[in-house]
């Protein structure tokens, strides 16, 4: 039995625009890595036929941009002024491992 492999991704929601809504959370990949659920949602790949997203929810249709987190924190691909979340349960290892630094004060890991 082969376990479904999970990694730490920027995640933006582009539904509503070139400057959405982003996280930094831990996704699922489906058995066959041609979708990934993150927050109980489904999404697959639009496979370069996106404009500015690569990724669209199975159930809504609205795309996103999802991709690896950089070390440098420039993960948008756009400038914006929104605020990037990190969820809680993958703050630590976002921090220390991907961006080398400790966790900004007042952050729970």
């Amino acid at each position: 039995m082969s376990a479904h492999r999970t990694r730490i991704m920027y995640i933006e929601d582009k539904s509503g625009g070139l400057d959405g809504p982003a996280r930094i959370g831990r996704v699922l990949y489906s058995k066959s890595g041609r979708s990934l659920t993150y927050d109980g949602r489904t999404f697959k790949s639009l496979s370069g036929r996106g404009f500015k997203a690569n990724f669209f929810d199975e159930e809504t249709g609205d795309h996103f941009w999802i991709s690896g987190p950089r070390q440098d924190g420039q993960d948008r691909l756009y400038a914006g002024s929104k605020p990037v979340i990190v969820d809680d349960d993958v703050a630590e290892a976002y921090w220390n491992a991907i961006r080398g630094l400790k966790a900004p004060a007042g952050k729970k890991p």
